[in-house]
């Protein structure tokens, strides 16, 4: 097939049309082969792959309709056109119900059959592009790219996969950077929604107003700068999983909106009054303590409950340590075929990495090796050539006998946020790397702990 524009088996019992069709048909740079019949047909394409098949509806031995039913069975996706002189509404709409592409009418126009057969090559070409892709998608999102054999990775994956098979909501529990969209994106992409969109939001990264919005979208009119509707992402995910990532960082006014789309099944745009059934899955990720926060109530409980059904919890990378090794070969596997760069770790510097408690996890692991790829400057990374903060981390604190006396998850997050602060000079955008969050996200958190160089 290569050189020309698709393959096409013609099917009548006109000599003279076989002719003139197939003549046509090569003329624009396509291969064609002909029968007269059926079984002839069925037998050609039991030798070789096709592209489309025009055949006509009156053949002896076996009619169009005949030979379409059982072209469907052997490739329910090959283009199909009818042709007959015969025409009626009737054989029409049956051709049409049974899957042909399109139905031309003898006598036809060279014209006419050109672009019919245009358009059924280039559906067949975008019907593979599709699977191909879809294909892909799967391949290249599913499980195994969660990579990790401990097991606690090996057991976040036998369960993850299960949770796949079904249409609950998940809750996915994790510090920043332990790859919790990955994990969504898998759960997706092996469920049976696979084929529907996947859309995703870190509601962390926007103001209320903008985030309420963009996940329901609003009506032209409702506030300033609203010049046209706009669709929301759960409407955009319809028939697919929307992933909320961060969904502690909500405000409750939205929390509300979000229990009735799990409830109702159903979303309000911003500054409208009928509400838009939507088909979603909802997963929903955070790296806060949901329980401790709806104690406090800053989280709604009947909302907390409606997205815990399957709580799935990725551990921090400190904790399947023996798969930092694992890890860090994938990543300079990827970065050599990138750059060029071939790296790999020298045992000094692997001891190093082994040593560390990653508070950044995962993606801090990967920016490392980023930087440590890029300045290196022999085929081995060493100790030298790894981040300061990582060859000097900083002493563990003391930790009191009276254990009454500990401090919360807040002091302790405080405290490591000025400490990486103070660390990279206040470079906000350099701090939001090594803590694995957004920078939005480190903003706020600066503001709600009221830290200041000073």
């Amino acid at each position: 097939m290569s050189g020309n524009r698709g393959k096409i088996l013609v099917v009548d019992d006109e000599e003279s049309l076989l002719q003139v069709l197939s003549f046509t048909l090569k003329k624009e740079n396509y291969e064609v082969a002909t029968a007269s019949d059926g079984l002839q047909a069925l037998n050609l394409l039991g030798k070789s792959p096709f592209d489309l098949v025009i055949a006509d509806l009156r053949m002896p031995q076996m009619s169009g309709l005949e030979l379409l039913s059982k072209v469907r069975e052997l490739d329910p996706q090959l283009s199909f056109i009818v042709l007959t002189a015969f025409a009626s509404l009737d054989t029409a709409i049956e051709a049409l119900k049974m899957g042909a592409n399109d139905y031309l009418t003898k006598p036809f126009k060279v014209e006419e059959v050109k672009l019919a057969v245009e358009r059924a090559i280039e559906r067949r070409r975008l019907t593979q592009e599709n699977r191909e892709l879809k294909r892909r998608i799967k391949k290249d999102f599913d499980f195994s790219d969660f990579i990790g054999n401990s097991q606690k990775a090996i057991e976040l994956k036998e369960i993850a996969r299960k949770i796949a098979l079904t249409e609950s909501t998940v809750l996915i529990y994790g510090e920043s950077g332990t790859g919790k969209e990955l994990i969504a994106r898998a759960i997706h992409n092996c469920s049976r929604r696979f084929s529907g969109p996947f859309v995703s939001i870190n509601c962390a990264a926007l103001p209320e107003n903008l985030l309420e919005s963009e996940l329901f979208g609003h009506i032209k009119g409702s506030f300033t700068g609203a010049v046209k509707d706009k669709e929301g992402l759960f409407k955009v995910a319809d028939k697919g999983t929307f992933f909320l990532d961060e969904v502690g960082e909500t405000s409750l006014s939205i929390q509300v909106k979000l229990l009735r789309v799990l409830e109702e099944r159903e979303i309000t745009p911003v500054g409208g009054t009928k509400p838009i059934p939507v088909d979603v899955r909802l997963i929903a990720a955070t790296n806060a303590d949901l329980e401790a926060m709806v104690k406090t109530g800053r989280f709604r409980s009947d909302l907390f409950y409606r997205l815990n059904v399957i709580p799935l919890y990725i551990p921090p990378l400190r904790e399947r340590k023996e798969d930092i090794e694992l890890l860090s070969n994938a990543f300079l596997q990827r970065y050599a075929q990138a750059t060029g760069k071939v790296k790999s770790l020298s045992p000094e510097a692997l001891q190093l990495m082994l040593g560390y408690s990653w508070p950044g996890n995962v993606r801090e692991l990967e920016n490392v090796l980023e930087r440590a790829v890029v300045l290196a400057k022999g085929k081995e990374i060493k100790p030298n050539e790894l981040p300061e903060g990582l060859r000097n981390p900083p002493p563990p604190q003391l930790v009191r006998k009276d254990t009454s006396a500990l401090p919360t998850m807040e002091t302790v997050e405080k405290a490591y946020i000025y400490w990486v602060l103070k660390e990279t000079k206040w470079q906000k955008s350099r701090a939001s790397e090594i803590l694995g969050i957004d920078p939005s996200t480190l903003y706020r958190k600066i503001e709600r702990y009221n830290l200041s160089p000073s």
